[in-house]
């Protein structure tokens, strides 16, 4: 496992992990922003009242209604970005990583409305009646080039390919396994309740709702969404107001840090400025999936008679979901200190490495090289040999010669239990690693935590005492359980676009496959994952965008010329 994930990594390092792909991103974010003149701020008011029905038509062609497109876009967004996603942002890059959170979710409001209103424009009706679109779209219509001797050259055809494989493929690695083994991981700490039986059950219910198609999948979430966000919500709420003397501090290290970087504190082995950028803009591109080309599928089967009106509804996503909800849990996570205490935990493989040096903590050179290390800058020689273990405890002399860092942060109180029982005899370690010895070894102790246990962590902190964390459980159960049935119907369209309606049917079964088999997979290897297919769809898109900025402000342009010819006594931003 730990070498699929050091492999998936270093795919990541040069494309979603690369700092040219943030930089990408906020770019095509900043350009649309300028040159649509802060849409997000001037066209707010008028997206509450698109969304809530005021200028619908009865001709209006589509699958679902303003509403029920933006809660399914939601359901795809308001997931485990929101607990978990937030939690191993601010794990890795400190409270500074949700200053680059919200700042992705300001310009993601600009992204979503140019995204939207694009792939609206173009969608088309399949061979089974239902409305096909999505990104694919306009690239097949719209990117082609035409040469002089008018030889058309297909490029935006084979982007459109490309970009529809990579919703497939994210379709699985962001919306479908990461969301499973959140649940399955909280709902097992919770209530302990095995993985794999939380899996099953609830990939019968995931079967169930997505074969009734987009028509149940939009009464589904828009009950759903709206129920869970106020469940999540008001737990928030409580567990601030319980820590109210953390919160203005709370508030302050979150911009400290922009451009300094957060030093070491408690466990926490301190972020580089480039580390918390980086992280904080993936997870918030994680989070709302602006720029990523998905909530575009869900909103072209919306009843519009334009596209504009369904771009403007598509704003609020990331308002909601990332400056609104993720700026709560941040903020339950630094006014409880969780972020930054370690607490007794199971240790998950692909999260622990022994190096063959001792590192105390209480020595400031010794933080600073061990946070080096963390950050890539500086390499320290892996352990390799065999670590001898007596009644579950490593000998004393050899916890003096070696360091066993955990979730970024130097474990304490190790214990090693082999099926509950303490564990007597030597340990195989290669290259940092410890190797399989038969019985599955287990080693737990203290240590920092990250993604959905910090936030379960957060909760206890609070008026819920022990009981927060079923809040978060039930939270994440709604919230993530609600993604992968969005993420369905993104993939649902996406084989639609390359080999028509007839083979969805395979692509189902083999998500619901999927989704089972994540109940009770690495964590961290799910979440490597989903960074390179976050990556292997956004590319595509923004790109496209970028070269269809004219004709997307000129199609904004001309809904506001006929919205004032229809409405001449409403009030507009243009």
């Amino acid at each position: 496992m730990q070498k699929i994930n050091d492999f998936l990594l270093v795919i990541d390092s040069y494309i979603g992990g690369g700092p040219w792909f943030v930089y990408l991103l906020l770019f095509t974010g900043m350009f649309f922003t300028l040159y649509l003149w802060f849409p997000q701020i001037r066209y707010f008011r008028h997206s509450i009242r698109v969304v809530t029905g005021r200028y619908d038509r009865s001709t209006d062609v589509g699958d679902t209604s303003h509403f029920q497109a933006l809660t399914t876009a939601l359901s795809g967004t308001v997931g485990t970005g929101n607990i978990a996603g937030v939690a191993l942002a601010i794990h890795l890059g400190g409270p500074a990583a949700l200053f680059w959170m919200l700042i992705t979710g300001m310009f993601g409001m600009t992204l979503k409305l140019v995204e939207v209103t694009i792939s609206h424009k173009y969608r088309e009706i399949d061979s089974e009646g239902r409305i096909a679109g999505g990104p694919m779209y306009y690239m097949k219509k719209r990117l082609n080039i035409t040469l002089p001797n008018k030889k058309v050259l297909n490029v935006g055809a084979w982007m459109g390919v490309f970009f529809a494989g990579a919703t497939i493929l994210s379709s699985i690695g962001t919306g479908n396994m990461p969301q499973i083994n959140s649940i399955s991981n909280a709902i097992y700490a919770t209530f302990g309740i095995p993985h794999i039986v939380v899996g099953g059950v609830l990939a019968v219910l995931l079967a169930f709702v997505i074969l009734g198609g987009i028509k149940r999948i939009a009464q589904v979430t828009s009950r759903l969404v709206p129920a869970m966000a106020f469940i999540y919500i008001l737990g928030a709420l409580a567990v601030l107001l319980y820590n109210y003397d953390n919160i203005i501090p709370s508030v302050v290290s979150i911009f400290s840090g922009v451009f300094t970087g957060t030093a070491a504190t408690g466990g926490f082995l301190g972020a580089s400025i480039a580390y918390a950028f980086n992280r904080g803009v993936n997870r918030g591109l994680f989070s709302n999936e602006a720029g990523q080309g998905s909530a575009p599928i869900a909103h072209s089967a919306a009843r519009a008679h334009e596209p504009v009106s369904e771009g403007i509804v598509a704003l609020l996503e990331p308002f909601i979901d990332t400056i609104c909800i993720c700026t709560l849990t941040g903020l339950v996570l630094l006014s409880s200190g969780v972020w930054h205490d370690k607490v007794h935990n199971d240790f998950q493989r692909a999260d622990m490495h022994i190096v063959a040096e001792y590192f105390d903590e209480s020595d400031q050179a010794d933080v600073e090289r061990l946070f080096r290390f963390l950050d890539g800058r500086q390499p320290v020689q892996a352990f390799s040999g065999s670590l001898d273990v007596v009644d579950g405890r490593i000998v004393q002399k050899q916890e003096r010669e070696i360091t066993l860092v955990h979730s970024r942060s130097v474990a304490e109180d190790v214990t090693v239990t082999v099926e509950g029982v303490p564990y007597t005899g030597s340990l195989p370690v290669i290259n940092g690693n410890i190797q399989e010895i038969g019985p599955t070894v287990r080693l737990s102790g203290r240590s920092l935590i990250h993604s959905a246990p910090l936030t379960a962590e957060a909760y206890n902190r609070s008026f819920f005492g022990g009981f927060g964390q079923y809040i978060v459980s039930i939270g994440l159960l709604l919230f993530a359980f609600s993604t992968a049935i969005s993420w369905s119907y993104y993939g649902d369209r996406a084989v639609t676009f390359l080999a028509g309606s007839k083979y969805v049917v395979y692509y189902r079964i083999v998500y619901v496959l999927l989704f089972f088999i994540a109940a009770f997979t690495d964590t961290t290897i799910i979440w490597t994952l989903s960074y390179i297919t976050i990556a292997f769809m956004t590319i595509p898109n923004l790109i496209g965008l970028l070269l269809l900025h004219k004709e997307i402000k000129a199609t904004i342009k001309e809904y506001w010329v006929t919205f004032k010819e229809e409405h001449p006594g409403e009030k507009t931003p243009e």
